[in-house]
């Protein structure tokens, strides 16, 4: 499809927009494009366009669309003297359902919605580096791979900087047990054993009562 755009098929490129669009504006709402996501991914695309020329043979077109739609999100935020926000990241990716493989947990848990808040603060407590890598590899589903490629970092440093950013998530996070709800008893869930000593006990007293009375 690239080489048809190279070719000079314009309906090829409108094919690809149409593909990478989803996407593109995820990627402008994670690094904190706001309400200006669209205008951003229609910069980014344009800039794409023109620069197809560099774009080398074979490589993987979503990491090189994203590490364009990146930079056009910090010279948005740059001009517009904004900085990114927690809360309005939270706002902009309410639809979206990224997913943290369980081998990744504490933050697994927290990507569920009654956590998300919690996640996105604790992102923002992130150095740069660990933010963009946990983005890229989890809240956009890229692999290593796209991700050191869309970074231009290598994989060894995409490994080392999410293990970091993972065991400090871990730390800022709350265990997911501390938001379950109460059951109909009053008592948290995993407290069965209490319930249950409690009922030995009064099953314990009855018979010493017993014993007494006899």
């Amino acid at each position: 499809m690239i080489a048809r755009v190279r070719a000079g098929d314009a309906q090829a490129y409108a094919e690809l927009v149409r593909a990478y669009t989803g996407i593109a504006l995820r990627a402008a709402t994670a690094f904190g494009a706001g309400a200006e996501a669209e205008d951003v991914v229609q910069s980014a695309f344009f800039k794409a366009y023109r620069a197809l020329a560099d774009f080398k043979p074979g490589a993987s077109f979503r990491p090189w669309l994203l590490r364009i739609v990146m930079n056009e999100t910090r010279n948005t935020l740059r001009s517009a003297g904004r900085l990114r926000s927690a809360a309005r990241r939270e706002a902009a990716l309410a639809e979206a359902e990224p997913l943290i493989p369980e081998s990744a947990d504490p933050a697994v848990a927290a990507l569920r919605q009654e956590r998300r808040a919690l996640l996105l603060a604790a992102l923002d407590r992130l150095s740069t580096e660990q933010r963009l890598a946990v983005t890229y590899r989890y809240l956009l589903e890229m692999d290593e791979a796209e991700t050191a490629q869309a970074l231009g970092w290598p994989r060894g440093t995409v490994k080392s900087r999410l293990n970091r950013a993972l065991k400090k998530l871990s730390k800022l996070l709350p265990p997911p047990e501390s938001s379950r709800p109460p059951d109909e008893e009053g008592n948290g869930h995993g407290n069965g054993t209490v319930r249950g000593n409690g009922r030995g006990s009064e099953r314990r007293s009855g018979s010493a009562r017993g014993a007494r009375s006899t």
